[in-house]
């Protein structure tokens, strides 16, 4: 597989949390103009464009590392990354508790995402509604472009799977799988959908992310944590759908919907003004009471 790999060794009491290494994913092709670019929104950095797809790898402290790494697939709706919120931030809080961060540039819709004539938007449903989303399909409308858009992100998120397993030996890593935030999620559960043996991720963790596609469970199927907040629009009832097809099919699933709170959903200071505040501490706890990290870290 190609890959171009550089350092950037972290200096001493350096405060931010850099990528060590990058590698490019083999869907990149070169013959293509690159037109990732970045722009400032909502307080941090964002990445648009993205056709030549990569990851950033965050290793945490050799005295702290637990042998797990997350995939972290960022939101933006397949039309941006999110990647100061749900790269950078998360990198740094996952170092910090010994895990493996591994950041997900993966493809998205660079022109403009034009439904088909005649096609109407669904109407919004509240979190009673998760009858609505067959196969926990939350995705509001399909259409061609959209559909392959999604279609490439899967690929790229079984690349990284398989690229962190490739290195898993020097990496020190033992156990891997995504957290996706919102649109991040669907990228997840779309990869899982089509993830031979050797991509199936270990475990599923999404923030405020549902399928964006028809769910088809794996068997066995991987534990699965879900978080959001009751009051979204479609997707409190997405991902309540989606937490019915994992137990239907006998899966490990547990869902957390945060009754209070405004704005994005980041990481968030523990102040105690929001239940939705405590969703990191409860993706940690998590983590750890299934098993995926060594235990003794």
């Amino acid at each position: 597989m190609r890959q171009i790999l550089f350092s950037i060794l972290l200096a001493a009491g350096c405060m931010t949390t850099s990528a060590q290494q990058k590698f490019m994913l083999p869907n990149a092709n070169p013959q293509t103009k690159d037109t990732e670019h970045e722009i400032e929104q909502y307080g941090g950095i964002s990445i648009l464009g993205v056709v030549n797809p990569s990851v950033e790898v965050y290793l945490p402290e050799a005295s702290k590392a637990n042998g797990c790494a997350v995939i972290l697939c960022p939101g933006g709706g397949l039309r941006a990354l999110s990647w100061t919120s749900d790269v950078i931030e998360m990198a740094k809080l996952l170092n910090e508790n010994g895990y493996a961060a591994i950041g997900l540039k993966y493809h998205l819709n660079t022109g403009t995402m034009q439904m088909p004539k005649g096609m109407k938007m669904p109407p919004m449903v509240d979190v009673t509604g998760f009858a609505n989303f067959k196969d926990a399909d939350c995705n509001p409308a399909h259409f061609a472009q959209g559909d392959s858009i999604l279609a490439l992100a899967a690929d790229d998120a079984n690349a990284a799977m398989r690229l962190v397993r490739e290195h898993a030996a020097e990496w020190k890593i033992k156990k891997v799988g995504y957290l996706g935030f919102s649109a991040g999620g669907g990228v997840a559960f779309a990869a899982t959908n089509i993830a031979k043996p050797e991509e199936m991720p270990d475990f599923i963790c999404t923030n405020f992310g549902p399928a964006l596609c028809p769910v088809k469970v794996p068997n066995p199927a991987p534990p699965l944590l879900i978080m959001s907040r009751v009051d979204h629009p479609n997707v409190a009832a997405g991902i309540v759908s989606l937490f019915m097809e994992w137990k239907k099919a006998g899966g490990n699933a547990e869902i957390h919907l945060y009754g209070d709170g405004k704005g994005p959903y980041q990481l968030m200071q523990q102040n105690g003004t929001t239940t939705t505040e405590a969703w990191s501490l409860q993706f940690l706890l998590w983590l750890k009471a299934k098993g995926f990290c060594d235990s003794g870290k």
